[in-house]
């Protein structure tokens, strides 16, 4: 039930994102749009909820209940990272807004941007592991623990690959063709502020 549950949140994540983006651009309803758009974080809600009932009702700790706590993290992490993306992604494409602003490609900007969403995997992992150690004080030391301590560990093996390649970023840096320097204009900043 946890892992339909998660796939229901997380088809939900997407379904009220282009629902929210339609009625603010499309529709022009920028306030019903943005009341949409923070409906999101009720579907983890949902999914916390759930999985403490879950495992109030006497269900084994298991895989898909850290899965879950993963999956929150991800989300309070990358959400509003996402939704600002697709926004400026769709006011581009739907209502004419400014062409979002791309990543840097090069040097010293690329690394940074990079180390900034490690930044979101270090919050992601934070939550994750936190959700997962109140779960593994919630069942105490009569229930098994182990698969909720072995996502904890996954969540930690993530945030040192991630950090693994964003450090590549930085080392190995990635000269600009055009000039052969490892450096790059700032990105201008973007006229408007996304998301709700």
């Amino acid at each position: 039930m946890i892992v339909t549950l998660i796939i229901i949140c997380e088809v939900g994540f997407w379904v009220l994102l282009a629902g929210g983006l339609a009625l603010r651009y499309l529709a022009r309803m920028p306030r019903t749009g943005a009341a949409v758009l923070l409906l999101e974080p009720l579907l983890e809600l949902v999914l916390l909820i759930v999985t403490a009932i879950d495992l109030k009702s006497g269900a084994a700790a298991d895989g898909k209940h850290g899965l879950a706590a993963v999956y929150i993290g991800f989300t309070v992490a990358y959400g509003h990272y996402t939704i600002n993306w697709a926004d400026g992604h769709f006011s581009h494409r739907f209502a004419g807004g400014p062409p979002p602003v791309k990543a840097p490609r090069y040097g010293v900007a690329r690394a940074r941007h990079e180390g900034r969403l490690w930044l979101r995997t270090v919050a992601m992992v934070a939550v994750a592991a936190g959700l997962l150690q109140i779960a593994i004080w919630y069942v105490g030391t009569d229930g098994d623990t182990g698969s909720l301590r072995d996502w904890q560990f996954t969540a930690l093996r993530i945030l040192a690959v991630h950090g693994a390649i964003a450090a590549t970023y930085l080392i190995w840096q990635k000269k600009d063709p055009r000039d052969g320097t490892a450096t790059e204009a700032p990105a201008r900043p973007r006229e408007r502020t996304p998301g709700p």
